[in-house]
């Protein structure tokens, strides 16, 4: 057994190993077996697995095939003593009290409210657009009614909106569409938006004033100590082990388990009997450089197509280190690659719906996360969307305890009628 390293790194886990969560690594009692096996040690399966051993005893088996916990959101320090991600940037935001206060157990928090800003006709300006954006790109001094009114002359209405570029141009007009969002997403999800559907662009929005955060949330922190310091915390239970460097295929019939929560690809279960569902994935190129800051915000976007990546992310603004060197990270959006994000299109909801109706099929299986049900989710979400599962899994368990206790009571009323009886008869 191998314990992870103090900065969150695997420290050199060997295939298959299993990994000790720090301080205790002994199992509450010792009946052979697991009560469940999960797949997937990112949020969804750390946050069941966690609520799953201390609140109903349950003996867990936590597993992923990279050679680390906390999923995508692993963070980690680099030779420089600087905080990654090595997965891109992950910006936790929320207005779920019951999210924060559960992930609160795990983590002292960072305030940090995300800025983003676009590299476009040469400058840097605020995205999401807002009064900001305007004045810097059109030379103009702006109120946010006069804002409002310069937005409305450039919309071009849409009257049906079905993808997302009828959700851009609709807002905010085809200039302006042209300028931030048609080759983003080009780049993002190597379609043009006008074949993806209108949730890929919903979700930004327009302001008219000059608020220039990225999210509008009630909560906006980071962990204090990084992602996974706060999954170790999570994982810290002696009913649950840890195996790194393990695909399900290798113990899926070699491990004693009752039941299965399933956080990977829903179509990879199936042995993709209906064919792959479609994901855009991504490829990261990090440098650390021999100078203090590389940039005024954490993201800057760089939505023209002339350019491969589509943002640069500068760590130090999200964790506050410092350090006369600063860490980057380039992201380039890629076809082939670890499954990253579900493509939003009629044709892919309808394979999913084939692999949904298998899943619902399967007993004593249960599919969660991004991958498991092929949706795209915020970390909140995923972590919402577990804390619901396992509330749903606790009524069960109290349901059918009720009903063997129910049972067993009348077994025995059963048992002393029969013995009445037969010492009547014996009479």
């Amino acid at each position: 057994m191998r314990a992870l390293t103090p900065n969150g790194t695997a420290g050199g886990a060997a295939k298959g190993a299993v990994v000790a969560m720090p301080k205790r690594t002994r199992f509450a009692n010792t009946r052979s077996g697991f009560d469940y096996l999960i797949v997937g040690a990112g949020f969804a399966g750390s946050v069941l697995a966690e609520r799953l051993a201390t609140e109903l005893d349950k003996r867990v088996l936590l597993i992923d095939r990279r050679p680390h916990i906390a999923g995508n959101a692993y963070d980690h320090y680099n030779d420089a003593g600087l905080l990654i991600h090595r997965y891109g940037p992950h910006i936790f935001h929320t207005n779920s009290t019951q999210v924060v206060n559960y992930l609160s157990r795990f983590t002292k928090w960072r305030p940090y409210e995300h800025k983003v800003l676009a590299h476009v006709d040469e400058q840097l300006v605020p995205i999401p657009i807002n009064l900001t954006t305007l004045e810097k790109l059109y030379g103009l001094k702006l109120t946010p009614e006069d804002a409002e009114a310069f937005l409305k002359s450039k919309a071009e209405p849409v009257a049906e909106i079905r993808t997302s570029e009828d959700v851009v141009v609709g807002a905010v007009g085809r200039e302006l569409y042209e300028k931030f969002f048609r080759g983003y997403t080009r780049k993002q999800w190597g379609l043009d938006p006008s074949e993806l559907d209108k949730s890929v662009t919903s979700r930004v929005p327009t302001r008219t004033n000059t608020d220039d955060r990225y999210f509008g949330d009630s909560f906006q922190s980071m962990p204090l100590h990084g992602y996974t310091r706060m999954f170790e915390n999570m994982l810290d239970h002696p009913n649950i082990k840890v195996m790194l460097n393990t695909d399900f295929e290798e113990v899926r019939t070699e491990v004693q388990y009752d039941k299965l929560i399933y956080s990977g690809p829903i179509d990879e279960y199936f042995d993709f009997r209906f064919g792959k569902l479609p994901y855009r994935s991504l490829q990261f190129r990090h440098e650390t450089v021999e100078q203090e800051n590389f940039q005024p915000v954490a993201v800057v976007n760089y939505p023209s197509e002339d350019v491969a990546y589509t943002r640069i992310t500068e760590y130090k603004h999200l964790t506050g280190q410092v350090n006369p060197r600063t860490s980057l990270t380039y992201e380039y959006p890629a076809a082939d690659g670890d499954p990253y994000y579900p493509v939003p299109r009629p044709e892919n909801a309808e394979l999913y719906r084939k692999y949904q109706a298998l899943a619902d099929a399967t007993p004593d299986v249960t599919f969660v996360g991004r991958l498991g049900t092929y949706r795209y989710y915020n970390m909140d979400q995923v972590v919402g969307q577990a804390l619901a599962l396992f509330k749903r899994i606790e009524e069960t368990e109290k349901s059918e305890s009720g009903l063997a206790r129910a049972a067993r009571s009348m077994a025995r009323v059963n048992g002393t009628v029969r013995a009445e009886a037969a010492q009547g008869a014996g009479d």
